[in-house]
């Protein structure tokens, strides 16, 4: 992403909170870093070969908003109802996103430009 060496949602509005933090490469790794605890959690496999463990920094916390946590478990949950009911049963009842670790949440909406599913976003 930050490096030109990622393919696909290299201009994902997402990605700005990165651009835009302190030091984005420390902190794509540290996002990187608690996905991968959670895939390791979960008993996902998940190839850890590309992060760049001597610039990982758990200090780091990004602000995002709890209207943007929750807009995203309702993708998901959308998403999963459709692929995957297993799945979708598992998480059917949690109510508020949860922050990866690199985040802290603050009270407010969805981002402006999650406008693509709008009728997904929590009123």
């Amino acid at each position: 992403m930050l490096e030109g060496k990622t393919r696909g949602y290299a201009n994902h509005p997402q990605l700005e909170r990165f651009k835009d933090s302190e030091n984005p490469l420390a902190s794509i790794e540290t996002y990187l870093y608690y996905v991968l605890e959670e895939a390791k959690r979960r008993g996902f496999g998940f190839d850890d070969k590309k992060i760049e463990y001597g610039i990982i920094d758990k200090s780091i916390k990004i602000p995002i908003s709890q209207g943007q946590l929750d807009y995203e478990l309702a993708l998901l949950k959308y998403k999963l109802k459709a692929r995957s009911i297993d799945r979708y049963k598992e998480i059917a009842d949690y109510e508020r996103g949860e922050p990866n670790g690199l985040f802290e949440s603050y009270k407010g909406p969805a981002e402006a430009w999650e406008k693509a599913r709008s009728y997904l976003i929590p009123k």
